[in-house]
């Protein structure tokens, strides 16, 4: 975890986060805190993760997705020297699938 990162403001964030019950409760969540298009750069970003981690190209990714190299480029970099919270996310959404 960033150390510059962490601080009373954040831990708020995260625990409130963790409050979330419902997939319904965490879009209303997000729809006050988020613009629309952070919401949807972040779901892109989770779904470039998921197709990186699946061996997908970088050309099928920005084809399929629509990100830019650059942004592949920067989720690629934290799944390989990031601090896990991609790799966790990832593991655990494969269990949940039974993947």
């Amino acid at each position: 975890m960033n150390p510059k990162l962490k601080n009373h403001e954040t831990d708020l964030l995260c625990e409130a986060i963790l409050s979330l019950q419902t997939v319904d409760e965490c879009y209303a969540f997000m729809e006050d805190i988020l613009t629309i298009s952070e919401i949807q750069s972040i779901a892109q970003r989770l779904q470039v993760a998921r197709m990186l981690d699946e061996g997908q190209t970088y050309d099928d990714i920005e084809r399929i997705t629509g990100a830019s190299s650059a942004t592949i480029s920067r989720v690629k970099r934290c799944l390989t020297f990031g601090a896990d919270g991609y790799r966790l996310v990832l593991d655990r959404m494969k269990r949940k699938e039974g993947r």
